[in-house]
């Protein structure tokens, strides 16, 4: 977004130099890409000046031009030699020096040197107007009428403006700052100096000989609609002053009433459309949306074909504008328009994108419709603009403004608590301080205490609406550059963490086990009391029986997901699909001993048959404990548990298994089945099974997500062959590691095990690494090998583990 300094200094007074300008706005939250000269000449006519001719006679060897003296003010008139038919002794001329470089009025810029033509010294050049980029014609130089004296420059001469244009990298959410008046207030605030408005009191209406209708029908897709009517204007070439304003920031001038709503918008940021009022069929106006499939021609001349939503501004008979986006061909402003209706609305952000990103269509109107105008701004605007174009274009206001608001945009009221603007700030700034900033920022301050205050926020900072973003305009204004950067990086946040949703994190997980391959099953709480006789660690007391029991096979709640999902593991492999991975959410039931019941949450994983299907790059395998391990692990990461204690389960639904625990709770319990339970259902083939208490798990999971730096040094991994007796756990060895080390072994991890006569009865074999690592440098051989040799010494002496080296 380009921004002209010179514009700036209607709505603020300006003393710094154009670079100080640069840094002040980038430290204050408008980043500047670039700072460039802008002039209404290119390159300003830098050393052109005025001169008069003193002689001119016939070149010697060349019938079509000319040698010239012409005094520029030297001590000596200059020799040119001058092609041009008309130049003769007296005329004041335009003369590039010797140096200078022209901008031609087509082709490219060409520097001025010494030269000798035809054997002739020439040292300068006298101008046509399209030589020097004033014009096209190119019958003759340029004569002047001007008692202006000799080496003036011609850009005095011209009155040749020169402005300093500001890039401005707007980020999505400043849409407040999109114009010469949003860029103005931050300068206010930055530079404590008042903000000036247009002023409007000259505003009148002459008559109400031209007065046309309004209805918004899409209320809500329009939030203010205003507008008014001129009659009697000309549509002619804008003044120079207003085609320069435009210019500097790269719009081409089109004509007088165009450019004043295209200066409107780009002063005030308040998007305008002049319809010609002859083309308002039925002298009506109609905001609302027209069938989809409807056909409209846009000023590109494009026909396009309209959607449900596209909210558009019709006449009785047809649509003339696509609201907040572009204006129709049919109904704009041309050389012939007398009259127009002028309008200014504020539209919904949504309905505005919606309809740009349909139809491909991204204009400056649009760019800050859908991200949200000052609805405070409209009528305002409308003035200035009538102003404006009964300036430039003549005319008189022919009907009162119409302004449909029903439902006014409130302010929005945030409190801020100055502990807050403390901690995430990092320095405590006065409290008056932080007062007068947000009120330099138009906030006002509608209570305040000793902890906090109350702000009420203006509807056009759609980008302040929660204490953080107070705190950030606080920050900003009160310069980024005073904050002294702390010994160690760090961060902090104002928003709590959510309140934990059971539904949402269910979700989570569910959609984490079926990325990896597993099914969900929803199978019937209700089941046979004879499977907790089957089951060592049920108790068929605690059934819970039906009342009106539909059948002896559903007469009882579940005391365990176990048995119904085995049921269906059953009723696959019978269909002979064999190879599965289930998991189901759902509840168990227990009546208590002492009255009443209980009733549990339980996520279960079932797992069985082949790893994977069978395929000539790889021979398949069988699921096995590790492949259920590792999706039990991946829940749990993916719930946030850090770290939990891993030990072996005296579960006796289980062959073998462990459990995980945290905070001396067990979360999750996993594990073959012990044949006896498979068989009671006639399942031959082996099954995992893990059982997730699901309380527990909601109850300690954490919502808060902890990162860390990157390290500076290695890690260092070295291996251990342990050769320990069956009784022994892995669990027990970590634990021991662990107390043992605890400043620089950071994992333990078993990557082989080994059973075999060679070990001996009752003995087996682990394959440990152990990665260490320090925090605060790089680990040497010396410190490693100590390490190393007190683990060792723990695990002989206290595990009676044997060391295979």
């Amino acid at each position: 977004m380009k921004i002209s300094i010179d514009w700036l200094k209607d709505f603020v007074e300006i003393k710094e130099d154009p670079k100080d300008l640069d840094h002040l706005l980038t430290m204050g939250g408008l980043e500047v890409e670039g700072l460039e000269e802008f002039e209404t000449i290119e390159g300003g006519l830098k050393g052109l000046v005025i001169g008069e001719v003193l002689e001119r006679e016939q070149h010697p060897n060349a019938d079509k031009l000319s040698l010239t003296k012409v005094d520029i003010g030297g001590e000596e008139p200059s020799p040119i030699v001058c092609g041009a038919p008309n130049v003769a002794a007296g005329q004041k001329v335009i003369v590039a020096t010797v140096g200078a470089t022209l901008y031609p009025s087509e082709g490219e810029p060409f520097k001025i040197k010494k030269a000798k033509i035809r054997g002739e010294v020439s040292l300068g050049m006298i101008c046509a107007e399209d030589e020097i980029g004033l014009g096209k014609g190119h019958d003759g130089i340029m004569v002047l009428d001007t008692d202006l004296p000799n080496s003036t420059p011609a850009s005095e001469y011209f009155d040749i403006k020169s402005d300093h244009v500001l890039e401005i990298g707007l980020t999505p959410n400043r849409v407040d700052a999109a114009s010469h008046l949003g860029v103005a207030r931050d300068l206010s605030s930055l530079l404590k100096r008042p903000i000036n408005l247009p002023d409007i009191s000259g505003f009148k209406i002459d008559n109400q000989s031209l007065p046309i209708g309004v209805e918004v029908e899409k209320k809500e897709a329009c939030l203010r609609y205003s507008g008014l009517t001129i009659s009697g204007l000309e549509v002619k070439t804008s003044p120079e002053w207003l085609q320069n304003r435009l210019k500097s920031i790269g719009l081409a001038p089109i004509n007088n009433v165009v450019d004043a709503t295209n200066y409107i918008l780009h002063g005030l940021g308040q998007p305008l459309h002049a319809f010609d009022a002859e083309k308002i069929k039925g002298n009506k106006i109609l905001v609302k949306t027209v069938a989809a499939g409807t056909k409209f021609v846009t000023l590109d001349e494009e026909e396009r074909e309209l959607v449900a939503n596209d909210l558009m501004i019709c006449n009785s008979e047809e649509p003339m504008c696509i609201a907040g986006v572009f204006g129709g061909l049919h109904s704009g402003v041309t050389e012939g328009t007398t009259s127009i209706f002028l309008e200014s609305a504020c539209f919904d952000p949504a309905f505005v994108r919606k309809t740009s990103q349909v139809h491909g269509l991204k204009t400056d109107s649009s760019f800050r419709f859908e991200r949200g105008t000052d609805p405070n701004m409209p009528v305002f605007a409308l003035k200035a603009a009538a102003m404006l174009i009964k300036e430039v274009a003549g005319g008189e206001v022919s009907s009162d403004i119409v302004d449909i608001y029903p439902e006014p945009v409130a302010n929005f009221e945030v409190t801020v608590k100055y502990k807050n603007v403390d901690r995430l700030i990092g320095v405590v700034i006065d409290r008056e301080e932080i007062k007068a900033i947000l009120e330099s920022l138009e906030m006002e301050i509608l209570s305040s205490d000793e902890e906090k205050l109350t702000v009420s926020i203006p509807p056009y900072r759609v980008d302040v609406q929660r204490e953080a973003d107070v705190i950030e305009d606080i920050l900003r204004i009160y310069g980024y550059e005073k904050i002294e950067p702390a010994e160690a990086l760090d961060s902090d946040y104002l928003a709590s963490f959510p309140v934990k949703d059971p539904d949402l994190i269910k979700n989570t997980v569910s959609q984490l086990l079926a990325a990896s391959g597993y099914q969900e099953l929803m199978t019937n709480s209700l089941t046979k009391d004879a499977y907790a006789e089957k089951h060592e660690g049920l108790d068929p007391a605690q059934n819970v029986y039906m009342l009106n029991a539909l059948s002896a096979d559903l007469n009882v709640m579940r005391q365990t997901m176990l048995f119904s999902g085995l049921e269906v593991v059953l009723h696959n492999i019978n269909r002979r699909q064999t190879d599965l991975k289930l998991f189901e959410f759902g509840k168990t039931y227990h009546k208590k001993a002492e009255g009443g019941y209980d009733e549990q949450e339980n996520l279960v994983i079932f797992l069985t048959g082949k790893k994977q299907e069978e395929s000539w790059i790889e021979k398949t395998k069988p699921s096995d404990f590790h492949q259920l391990a590792t999706a039990v692990q991946k829940v749990l990461g993916k719930l946030n548990f850090q770290d939990y204690d891993m030990e072996e389960t005296e579960d006796k639904a289980f062959a073998y298994g462990l459990e995980y625990k945290s905070r001396k709770a067990t979360l999750v319990k996993l594990g073959q089945l012990k044949p006896n339970l498979t068989d009671v259902l006639g399942i031959e083939q082996p099954i995992f099974y893990a059982e997730f208490d699901w309380l527990t798990v909601l109850k300690q999971m954490q919502m808060k997500v902890v990162y860390q730096q990157i390290p500076r040094f290695p890690e260092v991994r070295r291996d251990l062959s342990l050769v320990i007796d069956s009784s022994i756990s892995f669990a027990e060895i970590k634990r021991l590691a662990l107390r043992t080390e605890r400043k620089l072994l950071k994992r333990i991890n078993v990557f082989d095990v080994y059973e075999g006569k060679n070990l001996g009865e009752g003995k087996k074999s682990y394959s440990v690494s152990f990665i260490l690592f320090d925090e605060n440098s790089t680990l040497n051989d010396k410190v490693i090998d100590k390490t190393m040799n007190r683990l060792i010494s723990q695990f002989e002496r206290e595990l009676g583990i044997l060391i295979r080296r």
